[in-house]
């Protein structure tokens, strides 16, 4: 077996942040989250549905291996996550009402 990409990162963790998002019951909404540093692995979790979104580096924006409560695993193509330089953004679709959710964003 050939590889034809081979992308990796050889930095040590230097930068990791977590937090928690209630939402209320308004209309959903794209949503950034502000974390300081360029990450290169996000992890998105509905702890409510129990459904999980991960985005790894290397990943296409709004792609996310999306992971439901009964334990399927696919790959989100749209509705995924997206990074920026500082933040990474959440679709609506993925962020819904009434919802509670953590998140881990390493770099």
């Amino acid at each position: 077996m050939a590889l034809t990409t081979n992308t990796q990162s050889a930095h040590q963790v230097r930068n990791q942040a977590v937090g928690v998002i209630v939402t209320d019951a308004g209309a959903a909404a794209d949503t950034t989250i502000t974390v300081g540093f360029l990450p290169r692995v996000v992890r998105f979790h509905n702890i409510t549905d129990r459904i999980s979104d991960e985005w790894f580096e290397g990943m296409t924006a709004f792609n996310s291996l999306h992971t439901i409560a009964a334990g399927t695993r696919t790959l989100e193509t749209t509705n995924g996550i997206s990074v920026g330089s500082n933040a990474f953004t959440v679709k609506a679709a993925t962020i819904l009402a009434s919802k509670t959710y953590a998140w881990e964003a390493i770099g």
